[in-house]
């Protein structure tokens, strides 16, 4: 059985997960692997958090998809072991790239078809046009944003994510408004 305050984080992040889209018992397994002080099989994932084997061996390989854990080797066993990518600014970094490759990426390709199709289109309105080439350019732009972020060593993306709303102050009207 689960310590009380580990038993928590792997059902809060469940939640969470679902929250974010994620199956419940893909980010349960990954918050277990997170927390363990040591790779485990998949037989050991299936008993403590009580799912089936097979819904075990599919949120794993969505794991290894998203580059969230890995296989690792283990001295004298044959079954496969998994553990955690525990750094926290590579999850973040490779969430965020998953992310961007189901969702952005598709977005920005279906934005500049519909802007292409609208631009020739006379039965579509200077306004509808006007949006969906907004739309578009906003996704462009998150896109762009997020190329840059990632190209920021992380010791440096965490303390421009640490400043906050005091990053305000170093753009041009200077100061931001205290809340």
């Amino acid at each position: 059985m689960l310590p009380a305050a580990v038993q928590q984080f792997v059902l809060h992040w469940g939640e969470m997960g679902g929250q974010w889209g994620v199956n419940r018992s893909v980010a349960q397994i990954h918050a277990l692997l997170y927390l363990s002080d040591r790779p485990l099989n998949a037989e050991e994932i299936s008993d403590t958090l009580r799912i089936a084997r097979s819904n075990t061996s599919n949120s794993l390989k969505e794991l290894l998809g998203w580059k969230l854990i890995r296989r690792v080797p283990v001295m004298g066993e044959r079954r496969d072991h998994y553990e955690a990518e525990v750094d926290l600014m590579q999850m973040l970094t490779r969430i965020a790239q998953g992310r961007k490759e189901r969702e952005i990426d598709p977005a920005v390709a279906a934005l500049r078809v519909c802007a292409d199709e609208a631009k020739d289109d006379p039965r579509i309105g200077r306004v509808a046009r006007e949006r969906i080439e907004a739309m578009h350019g906003f996704v462009v732009t998150i896109d762009d944003w997020y190329q840059q972020m990632i190209a920021i060593p992380p010791n440096r993306l965490m303390l421009l994510i640490k400043m906050g709303k005091r990053v305000l102050s170093f753009l041009p009207g200077g100061r931001s408004k205290e809340s």
